[in-house]
């Protein structure tokens, strides 16, 4: 057998003892139950139930991968909770040593990437921040 496909073979057998683990420990359970409660609160609040199902299922994938927050996310994060919604959150954001040494095009290319990348974490913390005004209530 190649390296390869021993390497495949062995992690496979650890995705899958993980994965009897979860079943053992009642995890899947007690993910169903706070996905429940949670879709009864939003149903309540009259919230999107599909939308807090799925980031209810983002944040479970995200927690069985291991997926750990990112610099950048916890950054905005940070300056959103303590400072809100500012107007030169990109200027904040910008690593002033880093865009000091960019071409004219290179620092256009620059601030359009960065501003990108604020616009997704800032969507994923509104969407954050609802789910967990909602878990609070539940």
């Amino acid at each position: 057998m190649s390296q390869e496909r021993t390497a495949n073979k062995s992690s496979l057998r650890e995705e899958a003892r993980r994965a009897k683990r979860r079943i053992k420990t009642g995890f899947w359970a007690e993910c169903q139950e706070n996905m429940d409660e949670h879709l009864e609160k939003a149903r309540e609040q009259g919230l999107n139930e599909s939308k807090v199902g799925r980031f209810f299922a983002a944040q479970v994938t995200a927690q069985i991968e291991g997926k750990q927050e990112d610099e950048f996310y916890l950054k905005v994060k940070q300056m959103l909770l303590t400072e809100g919604e500012v107007s030169d959150a990109i200027g904040r954001l910008t690593d002033k040593e880093y865009y000091a040494t960019l071409s004219y095009e290179e620092k256009q290319r620059y601030t359009l990437n960065l501003s990108e990348k604020y616009l997704r974490a800032l969507e994923r913390f509104r969407a954050e921040y609802e789910f967990e005004t909602l878990s609070r209530n539940a």
